[in-house]
């Protein structure tokens, strides 16, 4: 996977949402609960990130909510400055638009910090990128931020 640049002078509006969701930043007192479901639906490494995310203030974590259920989240400049992700949508909710307005979301975020450009780091689905908010790869022989987690020897 490679780290994606997009222009955030052209950010598309952020799409509705189904009537029975919201998205919003993330609440302190929400800050396990938020923790462990990013752990136990995708993996340790973006709860990890997530963490980051929630210690700054205010967050820099939405989430994705129908009531008090949590359906997906994003980040913004948390692991890197500039950069968007980790981000996830539950299986249940996909299909919805919420990874779409959540993306949208972020950017705007960063946005209104300064940002000319973000990067959307480690990209999955770059196509769905590209669609959305016109992501473009940023240059082959560039290095990227992420280097491999340490390893514990016990």
């Amino acid at each position: 996977m490679s780290d994606l640049i997009v222009s955030l002078q052209t950010l598309p509006v952020v799409p509705g949402l189904p009537a029975d969701c919201t998205i919003e930043t993330a609440k302190p007192w929400d800050r396990d609960v938020i923790i462990e479901w990013v752990r136990s639906t995708f993996e340790d490494g973006w709860a990890s990130e997530v963490a980051c995310g929630l210690g700054q203030h205010p967050a820099r974590v939405l989430i994705a909510r129908r009531g008090t259920e949590l359906l997906g989240f994003a980040c913004w400049d948390v692991t890197f400055p500039g950069f968007f992700g980790p981000t996830g949508v539950s299986e249940q909710a996909r299909g919805m638009g919420l990874g779409k307005a959540l993306l949208i979301e972020a950017l705007w975020r960063l946005k209104g910090m300064g940002y000319v450009y973000g990067f959307i780091g480690d990209a999955g689905p770059v196509d769905f990128y590209r669609k959305v908010v016109g992501a473009e790869p940023v240059p082959a022989g560039l290095p990227g931020g992420y280097t491999a987690p340490l390893a514990v020897d016990l």
